[in-house]
């Protein structure tokens, strides 16, 4: 015995499909991702800074402690070549240290923090000059550990170019009107 369900609802034509444009959100689901657009617009940048002045405050510290920081080494040797040889290796370490506990510093608490990003522009000369001084011993055949420790740098530049950009007066901002 065979049973149909009747209902009354017309039936779409579905020889003709629908735009994959037309489609929009449920309301409900909508208004989830305006609060959710807005609550990083607000503090994402926030986010981001504090979450820099934390790497640059660790790796500073860990520089205060012999033996302790993988770059140690690194540092000396690119101090050392960037000053030809007048900045010995201990002053050289101890200088680093300061600089990138200041700077985190000046991230984390957002004190002084114009003063901070000219720092670390000023840093970042020294934290990648290894991929030009040093680029065959870090890329031998491929990316060394040291030689990915120097490339992750490259993100941390980008962060710091956004967290720049917000500290001059750029922001972020949503759509005012949503086609």
């Amino acid at each position: 015995m065979s049973t149909t369900l009747a209902t009354n609802a017309p039936r779409r034509d579905t020889s003709t499909p629908v735009p994959s444009n037309t489609y929009r959100p449920a309301p409900r689901a909508a208004a989830q991702v305006d609060k959710l657009a807005t609550l990083l617009a607000r503090h994402s940048i926030t986010a981001l800074r504090i979450s820099l002045g934390l790497v640059f405050l660790g790796f500073g510290v860990l520089k205060f402690f012999d033996g302790m920081s993988p770059a140690a080494e690194l540092v000396q040797r690119t101090i050392d070549k960037l000053t030809f040889g007048i900045v010995a290796p201990g002053p050289a370490l101890l200088i680093t240290a300061i600089l990138e506990t200041v700077i985190g510093l000046t991230l984390v608490t957002g004190y002084f923090l114009r003063f901070g990003l000219v720092l670390l522009a000023g840093a970042f000369v020294g934290i990648m000059a290894p991929l030009v001084l040093f680029f065959h011993e870090l890329f031998p055949h491929g990316p060394t550990i040291v030689g990915q420790y120097v490339l992750k740098d490259i993100v941390l530049v980008c962060a710091a170019a956004v967290i720049g950009a917000h500290a001059l007066g750029a922001r972020l901002t949503l759509p005012s009107n949503k086609a």
